[in-house]
């Protein structure tokens, strides 16, 4: 019989596995009041409880910090499930770690408290403001901060920016709670904290800073330039596969491991995380302890965001379009095909290898390419104008220049071409989600196996695309393969570059 998850049961749960033969970690240090929250994080999902909370709990779990436990906050009214849940269970929840060899369950301890702002903001504010808070970190997706990716400014027409920007209290967005934080420590004689940015965007710390110094100006220009004169906000680059829950997932935690947890995260032993040394008043914890990567500035982060994007976010663009489109459901079950997996392969070694800088001591070769969890293909596939153009095609201008190969690049973007028309390679229809959909799939069915109108779209495709008769040819060739003859038949031919 499964036992719920909460402080009062850890030592059952750990007997019980004990007697049933399988792992469970569970805290072994001290949390609520013999701790310092030095971290306040906006934005308590999957990702935050799989990486920046799986690497406090190791920190206290290994190295006794005691100085920068996590209080979760959450800003939106469908937080109150995270609130729940977490409340319900003292903080704790377990991370199912699945590899090869088998699974693992850490019952992790590093988020101390949470606040759901809906109820009090207040409380909020002042848990910014407090002394003990160096850190304030954010995952809040893209969307969260309010950044115009083609002027590169604050949206400042959007209508929670709007509130937050004429009202002096009961704050919506991100920034302003920042923002009124920032103003009290300001007032009390402290230093800001630290902004750290946890959100899978290049640029994100720089992209926070002005963000949140916009923001401020808009409302007090001198608090906003203590803000950026003052303020430290490092830019980073995460990575960790955490699909999203499923009852499956919980069923299985129960059976297996006798935890019942109402939202467990089922994740990968594989986690990264590299982070410039940017913190004010040096004021961090001590994260390379626990394999956390610190560099000196946002270049070093560029060159490990560079082979990510391209190697592993290129790879993952073949395996989810390509994958979709032969009929696959599962990144194990595409990987698992021979033809795929040469062709990822040859890409990255011949194709995306030569175009990346050299790191010290970073194994290039050194890429799994199964995930041990059951990652659908649906939850890569998303979104598409946001990962083609960044992940795909800077590798093949960088070709172009050099002459280099690129067939298979071109392939691969040839799968998303023909991804976005909603119809596989057996005629099943099916929902594509993007936020320029309607744009690109009138474009990709209007082109058909003519990419030039796709390419048309200048906020996706540069000139140099477009006017390469070379990468246009192969495209095109492409697209008549996949047309005619499906990915999986097509796949033979390309796979030789």
């Amino acid at each position: 019989m499964a036992l719920k998850l909460n402080t009062q049961n850890l030592n059952s749960i750990l007997n019980a596995a004990k007697a049933a033969g399988v792992t469970v970690n569970i805290p072994n240090y001290p949390r609520g009041n013999a701790v310092k929250e030095g971290i306040v994080h906006i934005g308590v999902g999957g990702f935050h409880r799989a990486h920046l909370a799986f690497y406090i709990d190791r920190l206290m779990r290994h190295h006794n910090m005691k100085d920068y436990a996590i209080c979760g906050v959450g800003l939106t009214p469908f937080d109150n499930v995270m609130r729940d849940a977490l409340d319900s269970q003292d903080g704790l929840y377990t991370a199912i770690e699945r590899s090869p060899t088998g699974s693992i369950a850490h019952i992790l301890g590093g988020i101390n408290s949470y606040l759901f702002a809906p109820d009090n903001r207040e409380a909020v504010i002042a848990k910014m403001a407090h002394p003990d808070t160096k850190i304030v970190s954010l995952t809040i997706t893209e969307s969260g901060y309010y950044y115009n990716e083609n002027t590169h400014q604050l949206q400042t027409e959007n209508p929670d920016i709007q509130a937050d920007l004429a009202g002096d209290k009961d704050p919506k967005t991100t920034f302003g709670f920042l923002y009124h934080a920032m103003a009290r420590r300001h007032q009390a004689g402290l230093n800001p904290f630290t902004v750290m940015s946890c959100d899978n965007m290049q640029g994100n710390g720089s992209i926070t800073r002005n963000m949140l110094v916009s923001f401020a100006r808009l409302r007090n220009p001198p608090l906003a330039d203590w803000i950026d004169a003052k303020g430290q906000f490092p830019n980073a680059m995460v990575d960790r596969i955490t699909p999203s829950t499923s009852e499956e997932d919980k069923a299985g935690l129960a059976k297996e491991f006798g935890i019942e947890d109402s939202w467990p995260i089922v994740t990968e032993p594989f986690t990264q995380w590299v982070i410039e040394d940017h913190f004010v008043d040096n004021a961090r914890p001590e994260f390379e302890k626990v394999g956390v990567q610190i560099v000196k500035d946002v270049k070093n982060v560029e060159e490990f965001e560079k082979h990510k994007l391209r190697l592993l976010n290129g790879s993952h663009a073949i395996i989810a379009y390509g994958g979709w489109l032969a009929g696959y459901k599962y990144v194990h079950e595409v990987i698992a095909n021979p033809l795929f997996r040469e062709f990822v392969w040859n890409m990255m070694q011949e194709e995306v290898k030569p175009t990346l800088p050299t790191i010290p001591g970073h194994d290039v070769d050194h890429v799994s390419l199964t995930p041990p969890i059951r990652d659908t293909l649906p939850r890569i596939c998303g979104g598409g104008t946001g990962k083609i153009p960044q992940f795909i095609m800077p590798t093949i201008a960088e070709e172009i220049w050099v002459t280099g190969p690129f067939r298979r690049l071109c392939f691969t973007a040839a799968t998303w071409f023909h991804y976005i028309k909603g119809v596989d390679d057996l005629g099943n229809k099916f929902e594509v989600q993007d936020p320029m959909l309607e744009e690109i799939q009138a474009k990709a069915i209007a082109g058909g196996t003519d990419p030039r109108e796709l390419l048309s779209i200048k906020s996706l495709f540069g000139d140099d695309l477009r006017n390469d008769e070379r990468f246009v040819s192969t495209m095109t060739e492409a697209l008549e393969d996949i047309a005619r003859d499906g990915v999986l038949k097509s796949l033979p031919k390309w796979i030789k570059g």
